[in-house]
């Protein structure tokens, strides 16, 4: 499956964005999907994940309260939805997916679950 991130840029602190990750070349509905990102100087890390119908998801402390991931399956899209945007949230933000075998309810929370990742996309957040 082929991946598309998009919707970053610049925000003040206290705004919002939205990415969003397009998926193609397989049956969307067939993968868990996550959010990563990756600041400069420090190691990617997770953010969000939804599990293949979208029926469950997990948010990394950090963004708890704040980000909403959600997925549409009819889209093929994967979003997450950043309010309250921090300066200590400037980073590149990657979506993943990880093919799944049964309808289940499982999120991934770790980059080694992950078989597909996607180019990323720039968020700066400017204090």
């Amino acid at each position: 499956v082929q991946l598309q991130a998009s919707g970053g840029g610049l925000v003040q602190a206290g705004g919002s964005l939205r990415l969003s990750c397009a998926a193609s070349g397989d049956t969307f509905s067939r993968y868990a999907m996550g959010w990563f990102r990756q600041a400069p100087g420090k190691e990617r890390e997770f953010v969000a994940a939804i599990s293949v119908r979208g029926g469950t998801t997990y948010d990394a402390d950090s963004v708890k309260g704040r980000f909403t991931i959600s997925r549409d399956n009819a889209k093929n899209t994967v979003y997450l939805q950043m309010n309250s945007l921090k300066p200590e949230d400037t980073a590149v933000y990657y979506c993943a997916a990880a093919r799944e075998y049964s309808l289940s309810r499982v999120v991934r929370r770790t980059e080694n679950e992950y078989d597909y990742w996607g180019q990323g996309t720039q968020v700066t957040v400017s204090s």
